[in-house]
């Protein structure tokens, strides 16, 4: 068993589809994008890496699903990193302008994502984030090189330099984990979108993935031209999520959050090729 991490079950495969759960919030984003994964009818393991704090109520959905749970300890940071990157020291350092993170968003919890590199049981892994939809199968990403991620697009063209990491193929390898852990913690050192920021300078080099490998939903309405739903085969609710009650955009976004409740049920999952681009659904 290795150092911070929990696993009754064995793996079934050499590739594995990974989220991240934290609290019942993202069990039930988790919920969803495991029966979107499920149903593209992939062959690779779908694994929950989770935290101590999860209720085994909440991640019973995801056992149901057949997904393989992890538990994760946080890394072993020093007090003064955490409460550098603590959510009110971090949002005041580094606040959100274009959209608005929920209260259950806790930033030092999105470190756990690097315990990926432990799961040296896997030749490639393909890390998603729980506030995600797998609209169509994408088993050829265990085909990408490490590091690749789509590109953080979702205001304008302009953002193309930099990486999303709710999307991204990794190689697993305690070598790079230890390397990761003494390059996360230095004095001093903020990053200013958590994981993301330390995964781009981690990887300056990184793999561009199309953006419809990660379709962001502020496109939704900020680009619309670029929305089109034969093309997409992941989308991201990046900000607001989708199970939040009448949050501040969701007149504008309601036919995705409509989906992501109908992925969640599993009661009324519709046909992609019929859903209407932002311009027909206006």
């Amino acid at each position: 068993m290795l150092q911070g991490l929990r696993s009754q079950t064995r793996p079934r495969s050499g590739q594995a589809f990974v989220t991240l759960v934290t609290n019942a919030d993202y069990a039930m984003g988790a919920t969803a994008l495991a029966r979107s994964i499920v149903r593209t009818r992939t062959k690779a393991d779908i694994v929950v890496l989770h935290t101590a704090g999860v209720h085994e109520g909440d991640l019973a959905p995801l056992i149901a699903l057949d997904c393989r749970l992890i538990e994760v300890e946080h890394l072993p940071l020093s007090d003064t990193f955490n409460e550098r990157h603590a959510r009110g020291n971090l949002h005041a350092a580094a606040p959100f302008t274009k959209g608005r993170k929920p209260s259950f968003h806790t930033p030092l919890d999105n470190f756990c994502k690097l315990r990926l590199w432990q799961l040296i049981e896997y030749d490639t892994c393909v890390f998603i984030d729980a506030d995600v939809l797998v609209l169509k199968n994408v088993d050829r990403l265990f085909d990408y090189p490490e590091f690749s991620a789509a590109p953080n697009v979702y205001e304008s063209l302009s953002d193309f330099h930099r990486l999303n990491s709710g999307v991204f193929v990794a190689k697993p390898s305690l070598a790079t984990f230890q390397d990761m852990l003494q390059r996360l913690d230095r004095p001093d050192v903020f990053w200013r979108r958590t994981d993301q920021t330390f995964l781009e300078t981690f990887f300056p080099d990184w793999h561009g993935l199309p953006i419809f490998m990660n379709m962001l939903q502020y496109v939704w309405f900020t680009m619309p031209a670029l929305w089109d739903w034969n093309s997409i085969s992941i989308l991201h609710y990046q900000y607001e999520k989708p199970w939040e009650e009448n949050h501040p955009k969701a007149a504008l976004l309601r036919p995705l959050i409509d989906l992501w409740h109908g992925f969640h049920t599993g009661l009324d999952m519709p046909d992609i090729a019929t859903l209407a681009n932002p311009k027909e659904a206006a």
